[in-house]
């Protein structure tokens, strides 16, 4: 191990105190079997009860979310959690139980959203010879990072973690909620509102199928920053008069203001300043395409900022979808999918062209 690495080991006692769990973790593998082979028994004992067991700390599990043997990598080092139905107490509260499984959805239900990274724009031609402005959306490694519930937190929740990043490239509080969650280093996070029903347990993965074709969205970002920009440019002002008699005011704001009375400039007046760089919300963006082996999706027109930037991509609030037709709280791919072999999904256009509907 290198210097740089022992220095960060001992300034970090989390990290330290990590790696020494992961130390013993072989002195714990008979007991973790034996807690696998218990694991209807266990579910049905601690269901109320956090992982502070006593049963649990015996055998070495930090953090228990399902019975599967998930392997993790965190920072230089790799540990693999042991984990229950049981949820960990820091990651939820008052003995919830979180169940990755299909529910009803009701009028009263509300989804989480995604973190998506804006790819650029493009132009589709639909089957019936329509040419679509498009913008390409990829949703990359989408994580539930914690749940938070109206016991714990006040209200209910999800946290949703995109991307990769490296462990020095994080803050020392940053890398240890990511410890404590038992998930990957992400680059981006973001939380959505709930409802009860909507949660999710921690290390649950989003993909883009848990959009439809067809459906409308809403998009948030920020904006391409245009720097400091006159008032034409910012506010769309006709400007002043461009024939003879305007001199060096051709570009001008105009007056601001009166004389003495009020004697002063209005709050909120438009004038020129900086322009860009603020959070706006995009709504009722159409999702033409989704391709689940990549990934990727295609929504008709323009959403804020740059490309490569995050967005944030929640169902609709007027154009509200049908919630028959929407994965709920999420989809959940069976575990023997082949997700490369997938094809695209796009939007069902119907079987009238559009173009000869008048005749």
């Amino acid at each position: 191990m290198s210097a740089r690495a022992k220095g960060l080991m001992r300034s970090f006692s989390p990290l330290r105190n990590f790696c020494r769990l992961g130390a013993r973790q072989t002195s714990h593998r008979r007991a973790v079997e034996e807690f696998a082979a218990a694991q209807h028994e266990l579910i049905r004992e601690f269901s109320g009860v956090g992982c502070q067991s006593s049963v649990l700390r015996s055998s070495g599990i930090a953090s228990v979310k399902k019975l599967s043997c998930v392997a993790v990598s965190l920072l230089p080092f790799s540990r693999t959690f042991a984990s229950a139905a049981v949820q960990d107490e820091s990651l939820n509260s008052g003995g919830l139980v979180l169940e990755a499984k299909p529910k009803p959805m009701t009028a009263e239900s509300r989804r989480t959203g995604v973190v998506a990274v804006k790819c650029g724009m493009t132009a589709v031609w639909d089957k019936w010879g329509t040419r679509v402005p498009v913008t390409v959306l990829w949703i990359d490694d989408n994580q539930v990072v914690q749940a938070k519930t109206k016991e714990k937190e006040g209200h209910n929740a999800l946290q949703i973690g995109a991307g990769q990043k490296k462990a020095k490239q994080l803050t020392k509080p940053e890398l240890g909620h990511f410890i404590a969650s038992g998930v990957p280093l992400k680059r981006e996070l973001a939380e959505f509102p709930v409802s009860e029903d909507g949660l999710l347990p921690v290390g649950t993965v989003l993909g883009v199928r848990h959009f439809v074709p067809g459906q409308y969205i809403d998009v948030a970002g920020i904006t391409t920053g245009k720097g400091f920009q006159g008032g034409m440019k910012r506010w769309g002002f006709a400007g002043m008069p461009a024939s003879h008699g305007t001199s060096v005011a051709h570009r001008a704001l105009g007056s601001t203001g009166g004389r003495q009375d009020p004697g002063k400039v209005f709050k909120g007046k438009k004038m020129a300043g900086q322009m860009g760089a603020k959070r706006r919300t995009v709504k009722n963006v159409w999702v033409y395409k989704i391709d689940p082996a990549r990934n990727l999706m295609w929504v008709r027109g323009q959403i804020p900022g740059h490309n490569g930037n995050f967005v944030e991509l929640t169902d609709a609030v007027y154009k509200k979808p049908d919630p028959s037709t929407l994965p709920f709280p999420t989809f959940f791919a069976s575990p023997d999918e082949d997700v490369n072999s997938l094809q695209p999904l796009e939007v069902d256009l119907g079987e009238a062209d559009p173009f000869l509907a008048d005749d």
